[in-house]
């Protein structure tokens, strides 16, 4: 393979690897998948304008959270199944996150478990959980991500139900999983994958929710229990007040689009919350989160974090997004590909092609201090 020169190169590795029922896991969204576009075209309507004849000779584009400085403004999104692409992908994520020292959000639905990602990366791991239709499980989870020395606790709110993903239901991707004719013949086209696949046992275990399965059950009835907890429509506001009764450290919600759903957040004392319409993979009508970001942070001012996710691919898309009044973006997708495709190297790449492009852009706008970004460096088309 070509090395990756910018993080789309990513998403044609990982489809040479990957049969398609894998890829498409990663790569689709809901509906006729217009959200994900959307999302992309979004960062166009802006455009970023230099400010020449400062001195540039050196850049800092740390960004400090919740009392932490990172390296850059920059995060993995929760990416759930990691492991059915790369045996192993999310502790090779979460080893990138340290390496780059920037926050690796791990998701609920990974397959490795949170105390064992806080021993490999403990000042990056941030932990993502959904809310449960059973409240005991939901405070042992709490409890878990405290235990394990977690620093910053998320809770993702733009789940209420199932989204229509078709290509996963043209694939036969759908609970409970079944491996058919089609699907054999599907894997069979990437001999490689399929080796490691078998290798490794199969379906790999969610194992952040093997401990409320039975005794000795397998990954597909632990998936299938996961199934009957989640999604949770009886998700409110009470939800995330008995979450912040449990929780003394940072906590932030994921998936708040509207500014007053912001404000509801502050009031119920969050920290933070994650501008997001989950990649476009729940509702593909929902508008993009770069142009709902104004918006959301004006209406908190700065009594919160404000961070955004979704359609996130270049350096010049943070740059946009933290003149809007983002403290720093996260992204998903590019990340599972470059891991399916290229293992820790993969990983490890995605950050440093990021933060390359991140000090150009700096130094084209004549901007030396990532926390220095504001509109003035902005222009939107009209």
């Amino acid at each position: 393979m070509r090395p990756a020169i910018n993080l789309h190169d990513f998403r044609a590795m990982a489809r040479r690897k990957l049969p398609q029922i894998a890829f498409d896991f990663i790569d689709g969204g809901s509906d006729d998948e217009l959200g994900m576009v959307r999302n992309r075209e979004a960062f166009s309507d802006y455009q970023l304008l230099p400010r020449y004849l400062n001195d540039v000779t050196t850049r800092d584009q740390s960004t400090t959270l919740f009392g932490r400085k990172y390296s850059s403004p920059i995060g993995i999104s929760p990416t759930g199944m990691a492991g059915l692409f790369r045996v192993g992908a999310d502790s090779m994520l979460a080893a990138a996150a340290k390496k780059a020292n920037v926050p690796f959000l791990l998701s609920s639905a990974s397959n490795f478990r949170i105390e064992d990602a806080a021993k490999i990366a403990a000042d990056n791991v941030w932990f993502q959980m959904y809310a449960t239709s059973d409240h005991r499980i939901n405070m042992d989870l709490v409890r878990r991500a405290r235990e394990a020395g977690v620093g910053v606790l998320v809770i993702t709110v733009d789940v209420p139900v199932n989204s229509n993903r078709e290509r996963n239901r043209r694939n036969g991707f759908t609970r409970p999983f079944r491996m058919t004719p089609s699907i054999m013949l599907d894997t069979l086209s990437r001999p490689g994958w399929l080796l490691e696949y078998l290798k490794s046992g199969g379906m790999p275990m969610m194992s952040n929710w093997q401990p409320y399965a039975r005794e000795g059950a397998n990954a597909d009835e632990v998936a299938d229990m996961y199934g009957t907890l989640t999604p949770a429509p009886m998700t409110s506001w009470d939800t995330v007040t008995a979450i912040r009764r449990e929780w003394e450290g940072p906590l932030v919600i994921k998936g708040i689009l509207h500014p007053d759903d912001a404000i509801q957040s502050a009031e119920h004392g969050l920290d933070g919350v994650i501008v997001s319409n989950h990649g476009a993979r729940q509702l593909d009508a929902a508008p993009s989160p770069i142009t709902m970001l104004p918006a959301v942070r004006a209406a908190v001012g700065n009594r919160m974090t404000v961070m955004l996710d979704s359609g996130v691919r270049r350096g010049s898309d943070v740059i946009t997004a933290k003149c809007l009044g983002a403290q720093a973006c996260f992204f998903g997708r590019p990340t599972l590909y470059a891991v399916a495709a290229l293992g820790q190297d993969g990983a490890d790449q995605v950050f440093a092609i990021m933060r390359r492009e991140i000090d150009a852009v700096l130094t084209q706008i004549g901007c030396g201090n990532f926390g220095d970004l504001t509109e003035r460096f902005l222009h939107r088309k009209a």
